[in-house]
């Protein structure tokens, strides 16, 4: 310590003594609580930030300060010692007695490291909003450690009805608490029977993300609140290593439109099975460096105490605050610093075996169900934090005020209480068709991502009070979104000369997938739209899943659902279109992964042309809570073939059949399906083939083929085709069948299982054959054209296939010849 920094702690001391000294309840509260304990720049920062509100005349909920602060150190202290019963026990006294052998749990099993350092941290927000009269808002990037948001929502009666019912601060109540925790049990319906989760879920008071996926939450917060809102985002110092992005958020980050950010890192230092890459670099030091490098501006402090996570709050708002003032005044420029939470404390802080790779789980390092040893470090540890029930009850009296102050519980903060709507909802301008669409020389063709841009446009345009998000990792001009782009612009902190580039763009553009869709997806109180090539959305599919299980699960709560705008995720330059890019440009991978997700939240459009994608893009955005992935070809080689009204039904319906196209349909004996663009019109050649030769057959497309699956669940059920939707276009008298999808054929034969007739079903599709080809090549080397679809068919109906088909065409499908010029147009 040098004597300039010696002489500054002296002088620290005597003004936090002198502090003391004036104010009884300052002294009353820096003696601290159990393994509470508050340092001296902890009581010099509070002290500081206490003389300040009482110059502004802040009250807050009417409970002065250091009573707050004194009671939060309480309920912390409690609900670590519940936290931890969590994990071993299944019975808990609040009188605070030893347990013994009979009241662990057989099986432990929790987060409790982690768990533990979030108890302090969820408690100083509390105490922040109580302090200020604020309800923030709040999110968690390490979702495992849910059991602190539980905890500390228990004692403060902040809970949802689903634990409300069942938990209350009795011996009984808790003992079901803690028993419910990892209990596995189904109830009498066989679904879980515990509201309480591994992770956040639809019962966490407040909670908006399941955040299993670690660092998807460091990748959204900063697009989340709007102007006038403030979120509070906890995250983890594990994931800073594993998910790449975060680092960009002072780039985004605007007065304008964005509300109050406060990122706070726990900083354990440890990973599962040892220390993080970030403590073998250098650990805070490094960070600190490191986020200085990025445009944050760094606060380093306690994080064993709640009043430091209450004072860090509201240093990091100032600062912010302080900061967008000056761009205002023109005396700074974006990116601002913006203020980054270090909350320093070793895993499992308070706790026997804190420190250690043991306290990510099970800190004890035996079960004390077997071993006494193992009770006997589980009992003294207890008693350290243990808080006796009327001073508990005191200080949980101390959070009860909110309608003095006029806001709302934390579980109603407003990010979570969404409810989004469009004002006014643009009309279509849809293309002709041809009157003869069996004549594919009057086919009129375009783009149907053109659709895309002018709708979403249209919407975005119609409804100003939303705030839009594109999240594009590249190419907007080439996908078809130009008016967007020209409309909207890049978000930049630089703008360059002659590109449609603006410090407020709505568009945010990086090339990190993940990153792009996160700003889309964070964006619920407004209107968004994600668009990639087809197959890098793969890269984003952890993030999109961890949206659609979250909206799922508060759709089946049925007391929860989601207020947000329906949210496109646009897979473009597809499969298809990107022949000429070898195959790792050649993959729809991401669409039958979003099948594979519930079909109501999850819902999988394959565009057919540009009236399809137009009338698409209108209805989304009149849905709530849902993920639309639209799989839209981008070339304007696609034909027009469904009218405003046609498009509209088949959107209805889910699919429908071509009456223009097919042969001789009410006797058909084969049923040909196409899903997606591309197929179709492999499909109507097919049929044209067929009806030269006179075979019965009609022709339907699938838009939606999720609406046609056995449903897994309620929401499936309700969201499925009418029954007799699925008779009229599949009659059961009918049953050679043959489908051409987008998809590798497997995948999509099993979501539409319920229509498969065994040996009378073909499913023609990517076979993962690719290379450096036209679209009309790709679609042959997997079998898909045109040719092999006549071949199925004549398979299906025992027909010879040198009836359908002539010679040089057999031998180009039989590989004796090439099929340019024969099969495909060259």
């Amino acid at each position: 310590m040098t004597r300039d920094s010696e002489r500054d702690k002296i002088r620290t001391e005597e003004r936090v003594r002198l502090y003391r000294q004036r104010h009884h309840a300052a002294g009353r509260w820096a003696a601290g609580y159990g393994p509470i304990r508050h340092s001296l720049e902890t009581q010099a920062r509070v002290f500081a930030m206490a003389e300040f509100l009482t110059a502004e005349g802040v009250t807050g909920d009417g409970v002065p300060l250091f009573e707050v602060l004194y009671a939060a150190d309480r309920v912390a202290s409690a609900a670590m010692w519940l936290t931890v019963h969590e994990t071993y026990a299944r019975n808990v006294y609040l009188d605070g007695r030893d347990l013994s052998a009979e009241d662990f749990k057989p099986k432990p099993e929790g987060h409790t490291g982690g768990t533990l350092n979030m108890v302090p941290a969820y408690a100083g927000y509390m105490a922040i909003n109580a302090v200020t009269g604020i309800t923030r808002s709040w999110i968690m990037g390490q979702g495992h450690c849910v059991a602190a948001i539980d905890t500390v929502n228990l004692l403060l009666d902040n809970m949802t009805p689903a634990h409300a019912e069942r938990y209350s601060l009795t011996n009984e109540g808790l003992s079901r608490y803690a028993g419910d925790f990892y209990s596995y049990r189904l109830n009498s319906v066989g679904k879980q029977d515990s509201p309480l989760g591994s992770h956040v879920n639809a019962h966490t008071a407040g909670g908006m993300a399941e955040a299993g996926y670690l660092g998807f939450v460091e990748l959204e917060y900063i697009h989340m609140p709007l102007p006038g809102e403030r979120l509070v985002a906890f995250l983890s110092d594990g994931a800073f290593e594993e998910q790449r992005g975060s680092d960009w958020a002072p780039r985004w980050w605007r007065a304008k439109d964005c509300g109050l950010v406060t990122p706070i890192m726990i900083n354990n230092g440890r990973r599962i099975d040892q220390r993080t890459t970030m403590s073998q670099e250098g650990g805070v030091n490094w960070f600190v460096e490191h986020l200085k490098l990025n445009s944050f501006d760094p606060i380093v402090f306690d994080g064993r105490d709640p009043a430091a996570f209450a004072w860090a709050i509201f240093e990091m708002e100032s600062r912010l605050e302080a900061a967008a003032k000056a761009v205002r005044r023109k005396r700074e420029a974006y990116p601002v610093r913006l203020p980054y939470g270090i909350a320093v404390a070793p895993k499992g802080a308070g706790f026997y075996g804190e420190g250690t790779n043991l306290a990510h789980n099970l800190p004890l390092q035996a079960n004390p169900y077997l071993d006494s040893e193992a009770a006997h470090n589980f009992n003294e540890s207890a008693r350290r934090l243990w808080v006796p029930l009327p001073e508990l009850k005191q200080a949980i009296a101390k959070f009860q005020h909110h309608p003095d102050s006029g806001r709302p519980r934390e579980r109603d903060h407003p990010l979570a209480r969404r409810e989004v709507s469009l004002s006014k909802v643009p009309e279509i301008k849809a293309r002709p068709v041809p009157k003869d669409r069996r004549d594919r020389a009057k086919w009129t063709r375009t783009a149907p991502m053109y659709a895309v841009d002018k709708v979403f446009l249209a919407t975005v345009q119609a409804n100003p009070h939303l705030r839009p998000r594109v999240g594009n990792p590249d190419e907007m001009r080439s996908n078809r979104l130009t008016r967007t782009l020209e409309a909207l612009k890049f978000r930049v902190t630089a703008p360059e000369a002659g590109i449609p580039e603006d410090v407020h763009g709505g568009v945010i553009t990086a090339l990190n997938e993940e990153a792009i869709a996160a700003a889309a997806l964070a964006n619920k109180g407004g209107i968004n739209l994600i668009a990639t090539y087809e197959a890098f959305g793969t890269k984003m599919q952890g993030v999109m899943r961890q949206e659609i299980i979250f909206a799922n699960h508060c759709n089946e709560m049925g007391s929860c659902r989601p207020g947000w705008l329906s949210i496109p995720l646009v897979l473009t330059s597809h499969t298809w279109e990107n022949a000429k890019n070898e195959q790792s440009h050649q993959d729809p991978a991401m669409a039958e992964s979003m099948l594979g997700e519930v079909s109501d939240v999850s819902r999988v459009i394959f565009i057919a042309d540009y009236n399809t994608a137009a009338v698409a893009m209108r209805q989304l955005y009149q849905t709530h809570g849902q993920v639309w992935t639209l799989v839209i070809p981008k070339y304007e080689t696609v034909a027009d073939l469904f009218n405003l009204e046609e498009a509209t039904r088949l959107m209805e319906q889910g699919a429908l059949r071509l009456d223009w196209a097919g042969h001789n349909i009410k006797e058909a004996r084969l049923i040909l399906t196409a899903i997606g663009a591309y197929q179709l019109e492999e499909v109507l050649k097919s049929s044209a083939r067929l009806g030269e030769h006179n075979i019965p057959h009609s022709v339907v497309y699938i838009l939606e083929p999720g609406r046609f699956r056995a449903p897994r669940s309620r929401g499936e059920q309700a969201h499925a085709a009418a029954s007799g939707i699925r008779q009229e276009l599949y009659p059961d008298a009918v049953l050679p069948r043959i489908f051409v999808t987008h998809t590798r054929p497997e995948v999509m034969l099993g979501v539409l299982q319920p229509l498969n007739t065994g040996g009378d079903t073909a499913t023609l599709g990517f076979t993962v054959q690719g290379g450096t080809l036209t679209p009309p090549g790709l679609l042959f080397v997997n079998r898909c054209t045109w040719a092999h679809i006549v071949e199925q068919a004549a398979r299906r109906l025992d027909v010879p296939r040198d009836k359908l088909l002539t010679a040089r065409e057999i031998a180009a499908l039989d590989g004796e010849a090439s099929p340019e010029g024969i099969i495909i147009e060259v």
